[in-house]
């Protein structure tokens, strides 16, 4: 279907359509799907799942395919069951959420079948009814007390991590799954990083799939794409609420998400001084990682990193040059690059690419952490600012603490951002500044 429709061929396939062919035609899920809103087949393991988790950004379809795999249990289609599954538990946060989202809403149970199979939603008895009988009984997560009781054979969670009461009210679920051969549950949530959350993305009976945003484009408002993703796009909040990724943060963390939100801009005023430091692999190995990180100051003091131009795997010959590269492009006063691992090779290589771009070394004599204290403090003075979203590096820093970062990994980018506002803000630079605007 979706190849017929990007071939320009949907509305003539539409138009042929009459009656009752074009109800089915528009009801028929498997049609329209996506394959990450279609039940996978298992879990992590190979071992079948007893939780599907459905992770997406705002308008992924979430709630489509919430509804639309409790449709095909309560009318026993393949691939969602092999016979109608009687007892289903539909939970949302509140029940006005579960009333206005999961049955009544335009991506909820009942809007999705065909008059004929649509169910009856009994208000005061919180039950959906299938005319073939089947039941889906609604539940808040306010109250997980009322779960206390009954049974299921599965169970669809919507926004568990919005929930209130989310651990009790999902325990008290997992009770009540305890009929027919293998329940299961399905849970669609935007994520945020909750122990729950978290702990059921850990499971290996869990199976996960994912969708940002832009995988629903077709069936959203233009506009709310150009607008809403245009502004929140690579920020801490667009990449959960959008991306549907977890975004987290340790508690002793040396930066802090909220200095950088805080201190974002769409681009930087004139600046009086513009640098690029780079942290290469260590001892120069071939395919390492190289931290490069442009930035400036402007004429108050303040410090606007620009671009992150660090490269995850590259030889030395490239990374030279990506570094170079940005150095004229942002036509940068300075290239800082540090010399502890790779000496006298990181000024080598950098020289074969350009010769006449000046390299000021700078070398390591304290530990990463201490080295990058100063820098954390001036983000939480509001002295640093980035001119745009860096998720890697942003990334890089709010996972930073006293023991560096996890797995023992290499703080490539903080490396080289530490270096170059070291070089603009804390090394007490001479000279008359030289404004211009930025380039790139």
């Amino acid at each position: 279907m979706i190849s017929c429709v990007e071939s320009g061929q949907g509305r003539h396939l539409l138009e042929g359509l009459r009656g009752g062919d074009l109800v089915w035609f528009l009801t028929d899920w498997l049609l329209f799907a996506r394959p990450d809103q279609l039940p996978p087949e298992t879990a992590r393991g190979g071992g079948d799942w007893s939780t599907w988790l459905v992770l997406g950004g705002r308008g992924a379809g979430k709630t489509r395919t919430g509804a639309e795999w409790v449709r095909g249990l309560a009318l026993g289609r393949p691939p969602f069951a092999a016979r109608p599954v009687g007892r289903i538990a539909i939970i949302g946060e509140t029940m006005q959420d579960l009333r206005e989202v999961m049955v009544e809403g335009v991506s909820g149970l009942r809007a999705i079948h065909p008059p004929a199979e649509r169910p009856v939603w009994h208000a005061s008895r919180r039950r959906l009814e299938w005319p073939n009988g089947a039941v889906a009984q609604g539940f808040s997560a306010e109250d997980p007390e009322s779960l206390r009781g009954p049974q299921f054979e599965a169970a669809w969670c919507d926004e568990l991590a919005k929930w209130p009461h989310a651990a009790e009210a999902f325990d008290m679920l997992q009770f009540g799954l305890r009929l027919g051969a293998r329940p299961r549950q399905v849970i669609t949530t935007t994520p945020r990083p909750t122990p729950l959350l978290k702990r059921l993305a850990a499971d290996p009976r869990t199976a996960l799939s994912h969708a940002p945003t832009r995988a629903n484009a077709a069936n959203l408002a233009p506009n709310f794409l150009a607008e809403i993703v245009g502004r929140y796009a690579g920020t801490a909040l667009g990449r959960q609420e959008l991306d549907g990724l977890f975004i987290e943060e340790r508690p002793d963390a040396l930066f802090r998400r909220e200095a950088i939100e805080a201190g974002r801009c769409a681009s930087p005023p004139a600046l009086a001084r513009i640098v690029v430091a780079v942290d290469p692999p260590a001892g120069g190995r071939r395919g390492g990682r190289c931290g490069i990180i442009v930035a400036g100051r402007d004429a108050a003091g303040l410090v606007y990193v620009v671009e992150d131009a660090s490269l995850e795997s590259a030889p030395p010959e490239r990374w030279a040059a990506r570094a170079i590269e940005a150095y004229r492009r942002h036509e940068a006063d300075a290239l800082v690059a540090e010399i502890n691992q790779g000496g006298a090779m990181v000024a080598s290589v950098l020289g074969a690419v350009d010769a006449a771009v000046p390299v000021t070394p700078v070398r390591a004599r304290r530990g990463k952490h201490v080295r990058a204290e100063p820098v954390a403090a001036l983000y939480a003075q509001g002295r640093v600012r980035h001119a745009g979203c860096f998720p890697a590096l942003e990334d890089e820093m709010v996972a930073f603490g006293p023991d560096g970062l996890a797995e023992g990994r290499s703080p490539d980018r903080l490396d080289a951002l530490v270096w170059a506002v070291t070089h603009l803000a804390l090394d007490g630079e001479a000279g008359a500044p030289r404004v211009r605007r930025l380039i790139g």
